[in-house]
């Protein structure tokens, strides 16, 4: 049987009289909590009943399911990005890229929930930043498509790189190991096994004594202007 209501945005808010004492907002706070402390493999709805002391049935009354706990959790991170300023586009881009970034590395769980988001581009806050975004690019000179096109690309970009990266810090702090000594620690290995390509021995070898974070930073910063430059060639 078909389920009714395939997003939580699309089933009818309750009304007032309906209301349990446990709010939405308590259970998506707490589900962003248990996320943070102990990863996505703790996300449960049995666990996340533990943490709040509270019956299944007063959880599913707000959230019908995992997948609708899962869009309102997503939607609930991307109302922790800034919306895009109002001002020079390539700038204001920057800043919401670079934002973007870091809510992704706060809690480097996000990109592994993208996936099962569903609908998650209905939620209040994601409707707002892309709202916020189109404005931005049709302000600069694109059309409302290409100002879609615009939005998307920056996005792809920097979920794609932050995912990426948040994923290995999580495998180093799960490990018990920072990115420093873990470099340190490889870096011979490395050295022997790019001996025989020029390229990557050169390469390698500039970065030999730069902090991982310092590489992390300087490489999202330039591959970002390299995006930037390529919507920028696209203006009328």
């Amino acid at each position: 049987m078909a389920q009714k209501f395939p997003s939580v945005w699309a089933r009818p808010p309750k009304r007032q009289r309906d209301q349990p004492s446990l709010s939405r907002e308590q259970i998506v706070s707490a589900a962003i909590e248990l996320l943070d402390a102990e990863g996505i493999e703790a996300l449960s709805m049995r666990k996340l009943g533990i943490r709040l002391d509270a019956a299944a049935t007063s959880m599913y009354t707000h959230v019908a399911s995992k997948d609708e706990l899962v869009e309102l959790v997503v939607d609930e991170v991307y109302g922790e990005v800034a919306l895009p300023a109002t001002g020079p586009w390539r700038a204001a881009a920057t800043r919401f890229a670079h934002d973007l970034r870091s809510v992704f590395l706060r809690h480097p769980w996000i990109g592994s929930l993208l996936g099962e988001a569903g609908v998650a581009y209905l939620g209040p806050n994601v409707l707002k930043l892309s709202e916020a975004a189109l404005a931005l690019f049709e302000d600069a000179g694109f059309s409302l498509e290409d100002a879609d096109l615009a939005f998307n690309t920056v996005m792809a970009y920097v979920v794609g790189r932050a995912t990426s990266e948040a994923a290995w810090l999580t495998a180093l702090r799960r490990g018990g190991q920072n990115e420093q000594v873990w470099k340190e620690q490889l870096w011979p290995a490395a050295e022997e096994a790019v001996r025989n390509h020029s390229r990557l021995k050169k390469l390698y070898a500039a970065q030999r004594n730069r902090k991982p974070g310092e590489i992390n930073d300087s490489d999202f910063a330039g591959g970002l202007e390299c995006v930037l430059d390529g919507l920028a060639a696209k203006l009328p």
